[in-house]
């Protein structure tokens, strides 16, 4: 078994590269599912025995008039139900037009968040202050001239497969979110880019990241949709908030 490493001797390139093999996968395994669920499915061909030839009486042959009265039955319209279309999910409208992303990272990896989607970056410059019985990506409370931020542990949410805890290691910046609570601790923050749709590989179906909202080839980051992982936050709240509830009532 090999031993975890710290953050410093983290190699970019190899996150990366492992990190977009497993994308790579994911979009496999999702078209495969697609393809199987769009194939035809064909019965196998019956074959069916020749029915043993039997001399047929002539009675059976013989034809016989058969009267039979036509009844007229007035046309009934049948009411038509047709399903509705299910709703249309709204894009937000910086996918629509060239847009300003902050390039981060995180363990190695880089992330992209819309600026029109960010706060404040805070520098860690103090300790955070830990609170007892939250979850193990809850880090703790950082002071701020706004309040009090909650801080979380962003490699978790984003890789929790590859997560060590050495990963909490120099952590120098904690970037707010417009309209939460909360903020992400991140190692590095890097620079803004200016980004057109064109210049992202759009995710097209839900898959093993949520947070994720494409890929952005010409500098290798993931796009973080911040609605899915500010879902995935608040369901993780309540399932932490309902383990509570069910410890104090054992």
């Amino acid at each position: 078994m090999t031993k975890p490493l710290p953050v410093q001797q983290f190699s970019p390139q190899q996150t990366i590269q492992s990190y977009l093999d497993a994308l790579l996968q994911d979009a496999i395994e999702d078209l495969s599912l697609a393809e199987e669920l769009e194939a035809p499915t064909f019965a196998a061909p019956v074959e069916y025995a020749e029915p043993p030839t039997a001399e047929i009486s002539r009675a059976v042959l013989e034809t016989t008039t058969v009267e039979v009265a036509v009844v007229s039955v007035d046309a009934v319209e049948l009411p038509v139900e047709v399903e509705s279309a299910p709703p249309l999910v709204e894009q937000p409208q910086w996918r629509e037009q060239p847009f300003e992303a902050l390039l981060f990272n995180v363990g190695g990896l880089t992330l992209a968040v819309p600026l029109i989607l960010l706060g404040t970056i805070h520098p860690l410059e103090s300790e955070i202050t830990p609170l007892f019985g939250q979850p193990d990506w809850f880090l703790g409370i950082m002071p701020t001239s706004a309040g009090n931020l909650k801080v979380l542990d962003t490699a978790r949410w984003v890789m929790p497969e590859r997560y060590v805890p050495e990963l909490q290691n120099d952590l120098r910046f904690v970037i707010s979110v417009q309209g939460y609570d909360w903020g992400l601790a991140v190692h590095d923050v890097s620079k803004s880019v200016k980004l057109t749709p064109e210049q992202v590989k759009w995710r097209s179906q839900e898959g093993k990241r949520p947070w994720l909202a494409g890929t952005v080839i010409e500098h290798m980051c993931a796009l973080v949709d911040v609605s899915a992982l500010a879902g995935l936050i608040a369901a993780g709240a309540k399932t932490q908030q309902g383990a509570k509830v069910e410890r104090a009532l054992a």
